[in-house]
């Protein structure tokens, strides 16, 4: 067996190098999405991802004779490990070919690191924040990914196994077929909310109209997905970041927020059409062509990607997603989108799921988190 070398990433040519390396093991993968390169090179940017005030990483790619045959990032979320009182090491961007010793070689680099800071446990793939893509896949390999999700092929699951890692959490992944007209009982919800208790659903046709509102609405968020497994809150800098890379260019047909009835944010929705195939053609770079794919695909499209609602806690039983979805339909009913996909959504988070109870949907994908004493492997 030829002998692995492990290399931390040093310097913007590995950064590249390490981020590539995912697009390289797919290629030919019709499943498979690519990433924005110039987002995964800002991702371990500290100078340009904010929840490095907070967070810290190293990184390492695995050689087999000169050949780069895995990745790995280990990761540790200082505000997430103190608000659960954990010692977690997290791991993520952990790629590898199938064979076992390569996966062996990188959780022992980044176990190294990680007990050099006090860690006792790996727990992953998880990455910064909730708002980025966590979860190895672990059933619907037959389907495209999605550009919110990471794709793995079905061997890595066997070497999590192999390496006595276990469940942490799962989250599950809905395929929506979105109907051809509006469901009536769904209008009655929607209107009686209105009526009986003033709730305001609010439209925006750019940016700017739903500037005044931003920090108001991911207060929300903040407030709606605090519970959840690995979310911190999301601060003010990763808000504006988030303004620069994503939220000015999105469709905001697809965006709205609602209001109660002293004009204050209770909700916040965002879906958005499918990057998949822009991304693809584009091979996740902007240059030369890639910013006329994706401002081409912000007009033409048939699939929408749920990336998120959210509701403040105490208005959860109200049933507002009724008034965000009937909303979301309308638009997906006016530009012929035949379904939505969720992002993942926690396997017993049953409120978020119960939303589609009206819909023909089902799970299409169930991805994990898995967890694991620090011992050497």
């Amino acid at each position: 067996m030829a002998n692995i070398e492990i290399k931390e990433v040093i310097g913007k040519r590995m950064l590249k190098e390490f981020i590539e390396f995912g697009n390289e093991l797919y290629k030919g993968n019709d499943n498979y999405v690519y990433p924005l390169l110039f987002d995964e090179m800002n991702t371990f940017n500290p100078q340009k991802n904010p929840a490095y005030d907070y967070c810290k990483t190293i990184l390492f790619l695995a050689y087999k004779e000169g050949k780069i045959v895995g990745r790995i990032c280990g990761l540790i979320n200082d505000a997430y490990n103190k608000k659960m009182n954990i010692k977690h090491l997290r791991f993520n961007h952990y790629d590898v070919i199938d064979d076992i010793e390569v996966s062996k070689a990188l959780f022992n680099a980044i176990a190294k690191w990680g007990k050099s800071y006090g860690m006792e446990d790996f727990d992953g793939p998880i990455t910064f924040t909730d708002l980025d893509k966590q979860g190895m896949l672990m059933e619907g390999f037959e389907y495209p990914g999605m550009f919110i999700t990471n794709y793995n092929y079905p061997y890595y699951v066997d070497h999590m196994q192999k390496l006595g890692f276990s469940k942490d959490v799962d989250w599950v992944e809905y395929k929506v077929d979105l109907p051809t007209k509006i469901d009536e009982r769904i209008e009655k919800v929607a209107s009686m909310l209105t009526n009986r208790y003033g709730f305001k659903l609010l439209k925006f046709k750019k940016f700017k109209d739903f500037e005044p509102y931003l920090y108001k609405a991911f207060d929300v968020y903040n407030e709606a997905f605090a519970p959840l497994h690995g979310v911190v809150e999301v601060t003010k800098k990763q808000i504006d970041a988030l303004v620069n890379t994503f939220l000015k260019l999105i469709n905001f047909d697809y965006v709205c927020v609602v209001l109660n009835n002293k004009d204050e944010v209770i909700g916040l929705s965002i879906l958005a059409p499918s990057m998949n195939k822009a991304v693809n053609k584009a091979k996740g770079k902007l240059f030369p062509l890639g910013w006329y794919y994706i401002l081409r695909n912000i007009k033409h499209f048939d699939v929408l990607d749920m990336y998120f609602v959210a509701i403040k806690p105490e208005y959860q039983s109200y049933g507002i997603n009724s008034l965000m979805m009937l909303d979301a339909t309308k638009m997906a009913i006016r530009d012929g989108v035949r379904y939505a996909e969720t992002g993942p959504e926690l396997e017993d988070n049953l409120k978020i799921q119960s939303q589609w109870k009206n819909f023909d949907a089902k799970i299409i994908r169930k991805r994990r988190c898995w967890i694991r004493k620090i011992e050497e492997l």
